[in-house]
């Protein structure tokens, strides 16, 4: 079977859930037994999302490959259990660099180079590469932004050319319905102005998904259909829901799986989608609950809090609480709160478990190491990730070793005691002002100690996860931080990086250099994040002890 791609555009306002839409899709198609995979177009200039503000972003996605790219991959990977290189994210820097660098050296043999058709066919040959090389039925093509967005226009023109050039192509158009308050009634007036934006750039979408806040109803669906040139069948609701895993049965209730076949010329394949609904239902009647706290410093952008952020972090700890039948509750806590009053540390007692996430930079830190000085001493369940260990390690150093002045070089580089140090192949990247692409990344062999907590999570000697750093645990100081009992449990096969580190002394005290949250997936959580949700129930059900 050759490859068919179906393209995801977006109107009216950004953020709308595209790729949970792509995700759908393609699980829809997994349902039926084809090969999926999906790829990214980001419109902006950056090579990749790794220098990217996460605030600007959102979070930072990274692949097995050691890619930095955008966190739709994330959804991807999690709704399809399959893991998808770095060249399935696709932006202007990349495509105009290559264009750039292929006629320096001469491979346009002299023509005038330009946006049509030099760009356009280097975007064409990126997609259709993730075609061959993937050998999947069904290639997802999410563009991001919105329709009428300067950045967008040459990869509008890329996938209108694709259908012109005999590929086997479906439009599918994401777009906003808003309910005015001052109304009551869900407007369409929106929804027609997008699809006529993207006509205009000669595609007419064969589907459009009502993005609104509950279903579409007859009357809207019959007015999007009149309006926007789709018959009223094809105008398919995706409305607000409590959990985002359900989005492909919605779509299953409208048929839209065995309508996208449809237009392919393809017969209706009944889906296979039993282990998936008992999924949906088992999350669906969960009573219990557990609370995890996510201590970061990534929430804020104006006046409003940003949870994308975090977004590999908050599915992960869905997945662990769901798969130990409880419903999370996540606490978003600033740590810059707790560097103007450690009073306030007392919040984390009504915690269940604590995340100390990853970032970078000094702003927040000194909050973040008085919350793992805290949770350590009350024996609060604590998951560190990269930073969070790095954190855990100097609280401990200063704390328990006596190393009162112990810091990381990336926050104070006169320390007298860098228990935490550049990586030694960082140094001169940092010289030279290397910034992109060159952390330690993307999936590395974990050897993992037995008779540990690590080895009682994940049952393995050896684990592949992912990473992205630029800072180590000094080798010099592992001895002494040893001496005093903190376990490093994990380590690279040379042992020259500690990879885990854990406390026996206490009830769940574990950390990571790597970012288990990029290997949790719906149905398979990471064992990591399991273990604090199991942790987190156990505490919650002393403490209900403890009160009555």
């Amino acid at each position: 079977m050759h490859t068919r791609y179906i393209f995801v555009t977006g109107g009216v306002i950004s953020g709308l859930g595209k790729g949970i839409v792509t995700s759908s899709i393609g699980k829809m198609l997994q349902f039926r037994g084809f090969k999926v995979t999906a790829c990214k177009i980001d419109p902006y200039i950056n090579y990749d999302a790794g220098t990217l503000r996460p605030t600007e972003h959102g979070e930072v996605w990274v692949t097995e490959d050691g890619g930095e790219i955008d966190q739709d991959l994330g959804h991807y990977e999690r709704f399809l259990d399959i893991n998808i290189p770095k060249s399935h994210n696709i932006t202007t820097g990349q495509v105009f660099y290559e264009v750039i660098r292929k006629e320096r050296e001469g491979k346009y043999l002299g023509q005038t180079v330009q946006p049509i058709p030099h760009v356009t066919d280097e975007i064409k040959r990126r997609i259709r590469k993730i075609a061959k090389e993937s050998k999947a039925d069904f290639v997802l093509v999410e563009i991001g932004g919105t329709v009428g967005d300067y950045e967008n226009v040459l990869f509008l023109e890329a996938a209108r050319q694709m259908r012109l050039e005999k590929e086997e192509v479906l439009y599918v158009h994401v777009a906003y319905l808003p309910i005015p308050k001052s109304l009551g009634e869900m407007k369409t007036k929106a929804v027609q102005h997008s699809v006529r934006e993207l006509g205009r750039f000669g595609i007419q979408p064969d589907f459009i998904i009502g993005r609104a806040n509950t279903p579409l109803d007859d009357v809207r669906k019959k007015k999007i259909a009149l309006f926007c040139n789709v018959k009223e069948e094809d105008v398919i609701s995706d409305p607000d829901i409590e959990n985002i895993y359900k989005l492909p049965l919605i779509f299953e209730e409208e048929k839209f799986g065995d309508k996208i076949l449809s237009k392919f010329g393809l017969p209706p394949i009944k889906p296979r989608n039993e282990g998936w609904k008992k999924f949906i239902e088992k999350v669906e009647n969960i009573k219990e609950t557990v609370k995890i706290g996510i201590v970061g410093k990534y929430f804020d952008i104006g006046k409003f809090k940003l949870p994308d952020s975090y977004i590999s972090v908050i599915e992960a700890i869905k997945h662990a609480a769901w798969s130990s039948n409880r419903k999370p509750i996540i606490e978003w806590i600033d740590s810059k709160d707790f560097e103007k009053e450690e009073e306030n540390l007392s919040i984390l007692d009504g915690m269940d478990g604590i995340i100390v996430p990853g970032g970078f930079g000094k702003t927040g830190i000194e909050g973040k190491i008085a919350v793992v000085r805290y949770v350590r001493e009350k024996k609060i369940p604590f998951l560190g990730l990269c930073l969070g260990l790095q954190l855990a390690v100097i609280e401990f150093a200063r704390d328990v070793c006596g190393l009162k002045d112990a810091n990381s070089s990336e926050f104070n580089p006169d320390t007298p005691h860098p228990v935490i140090d550049l990586l030694p192949e960082q140094k001169e990247v940092l010289k030279k002002s290397r910034y992109g692409a060159t952390m330690r990344l993307g999936g590395q062999l974990v050897k993992i100690k037995p008779g540990t907590l690590a080895h009682r999570l994940y049952k393995k000697t050896e684990v592949i996860e992912r990473f992205r750093h630029r800072y180590e645990i000094n080798p010099k100081y592992v001895r002494l931080l040893e001496s005093y009992g903190f376990v490093f449990s994990g380590m690279t096969p040379d042992r020259k990086i500690m990879q885990i580190g854990e406390l026996p002394s206490h009830p769940f005290f574990i950390g990571s250099q790597f970012h288990p949250e990029f290997t949790s997936r719906a149905l398979k959580p990471n064992p990591l994040f399991k273990g604090l949700i199991k942790a987190s129930i156990e505490r919650s059900r002393k403490s209900r002890g403890r009160e009555r």
